[in-house]
């Protein structure tokens, strides 16, 4: 049975959408952003709703889950928080793509809304510009799986499969793991410090050989099917060189 919502807890602008509109859930507290992204999206031609707790969006999408094409989700909210959403959408096979709007930007939040099945990741204050960029990017994969693509690199988050070429790419966990990172944020430079405390966790110092050893690896095994990938940032450390970019030796 569908569960109605008050009006101050759901808002709806889409009931007289076109159907070929995409229809967009924004899940946040602050009622202003969620006027204004409404505001955005459908002046881009997209339809929107919102919802201004996980608990709200949760029941909503459990009856109306089809109904949505693509969800843009906070993490902190009254009581659940985005992180526990996303788990519990997943846990239903609720499998609509969601990209994370929020002000937490740290590398560990990316990486952490990408393995629970997120799309995409946006860091607050963003351009609407770059948003409805990333938004078209989603939505044009027409699929229904957390997927990361660059250039000929497909990582598939849900299923964690790697193809190059559309070639399949064995990888270990950590070389699987280090490049999720990377390709979280194509073109982004992540520090050593950054990526030593994702892939291993708290006990490795910056000095130690392992990142460098592993990066030799995961280099080798994507450079069997296609031009080098990733890029060694002197004195920063490494970034993924994005899909349009011309490969650098």
């Amino acid at each position: 049975m569908a569960r109605d919502f008050p009006a101050r807890r759901l808002h709806n602008s889409s009931r007289r959408m076109n159907a070929k509109k995409p229809n967009l859930l924004v899940i946040d507290d602050d009622p202003k952003f969620q006027a204004t992204m409404r505001r955005g999206l459908e002046d881009s031609g997209m339809a929107a709703a919102s919802a201004g707790s996980a608990e709200d969006a949760y029941a909503l999408l459990v009856d109306e889950a089809h109904a949505f094409d693509l969800i843009l989700l906070d993490v902190m909210l009254p009581g659940d928080s985005g992180w526990e959403l996303l788990d519990k959408l997943r846990a239903r096979s609720i499998l609509t793509p969601v990209i994370f709007v929020t002000a937490r930007h740290e590398v560990g939040e990316r990486v952490k809304g990408l393995r629970l099945g997120a799309d995409d990741y946006i860091v607050k204050p963003f351009e609407l510009a770059e948003l409805l960029a990333r938004i078209d990017v989603v939505l044009r994969r027409g699929r229904q799986t957390s997927v990361l693509e660059v250039g000929d690199l497909r990582v598939d988050l849900l299923h964690r499969h790697v193809e190059r070429s559309g070639i399949r790419v064995e990888l270990s966990p950590r070389e699987l793991d280090l490049l999720q990172i990377l390709a979280s944020s194509p073109g982004q430079t992540f520090g050593r410090e950054a990526l030593l405390q994702e892939v291993w966790g708290t006990g490795i110092t910056t000095d130690s050989n392992v990142l460098n050893v592993l990066v030799a690896r995961l280099r080798r095994r994507l450079e069997q099917h296609g031009p080098p990938l990733i890029e060694t940032v002197i004195g920063e450390g490494y970034r993924l060189i994005p899909g349009d970019s011309p490969s650098k030796p």
